[in-house]
C-alpha cells in the first residue's frame, strides 16, 4: 500500500474508456473499510454511470449557473470558474462516486458544539473513506479526482441527491496524464516531536 500512498494522484485527465462494475464496486467496498468514529459509518454512495452520471453533472452545472445570480458561498466566488473546470473534468470520468454524509447537518445549520464535534468526526470518517477508494483506484490501475468544488452547487445536487448532506465526490476514470507529486511541506515544517 506504501507504493499506492506514494503514487496516488490527483487526476484531470481521463481517457473516456469505461470503468467496469466490477471495479467501482471494489473502490467503494474500500470506502466501507474505512474507520469511523463510534462506528457511525456516516456515509452513502452514490455511483454515477452514464445517463445518471450526466443527470447529476447537469445539476451540478444548473447550481454553478445559480450561483453567478444568488451566491450561496459569495466568500467563495474567487473558485467558481475553477469548479466550472472540475465540472468538466467530471464529465471525462467513467464515473463520479457522489458521498453523502447521512448524520450531517445542512451546511447553513447553525450548530451547537456537540453537533459540530460529531460534524466534525463524520468528517473524519468520510475522509478516512475519501482516501481508501482513491489509494483503491490506484491499485486497480486508474485515476481519481476528489472533488470538493461540489459545494458551490450543494442545493441543487442534494435535490438530485435526495439522500442526506452531499460531502464530496470521487471522479473515476482511465488516467490520460501521469502529473508528477506536487510539492510537499517538509517534515521539518510540519511535525513536531515531544
Amino acid at each position: 500500500m506504501i507504493t499506492e500512498i506514494e503514487t496516488r494522484r490527483s487526476i484531470r485527465k481521463f481517457d473516456g474508456r469505461e470503468v467496469p462494475r466490477e471495479l467501482l464496486e471494489q473502490i467503494v467496498a474500500a470506502g466501507l473499510c474505512a474507520p469511523s468514529s463510534k462506528n457511525r459509518q456516516p456515509w452513502r454512495f452514490i455511483v454515477t454511470t452514464d445517463n445518471s452520471k450526466q443527470d447529476a453533472l447537469s445539476a451540478m452545472e444548473r447550481g454553478l449557473e445559480r450561483e453567478k445570480r444568488e451566491p450561496y458561498l459569495p466568500e467563495s466566488a474567487d473558485y467558481l470558474a475553477d469548479a466550472e473546470h472540475t465540472l468538466k473534468i467530471m464529465r471525462q470520468s467513467s464515473a463520479v462516486i457522489f458521498v453523502v454524509n447521512t448524520l450531517g447537518a445542512e451546511l447553513s445549520q447553525a450548530l451547537t458544539v456537540d453537533e459540530r464535534v460529531y460534524e466534525i468526526c463524520n468528517a473524519q470518517s468520510i475522509g478516512a473513506a475519501m482516501q481508501n477508494m482513491s489509494l483503491a483506484a490506484v491499485e486497480l490501475g486508474l485515476g481519481s479526482l476528489w472533488i470538493c468544488n461540489t459545494f458551490f452547487a450543494q442545493r441543487e445536487l442534494n435535490e438530485w441527491l435526495n439522500t442526506g448532506e452531499l460531502f464530496s465526490a470521487l471522479a473515476v476514470g482511465y488516467a490520460a496524464e501521469s502529473p508528477s507529486q506536487r510539492p510537499r511541506k517538509p517534515i521539518s515544517e510540519t511535525v513536531e516531536w515531544r
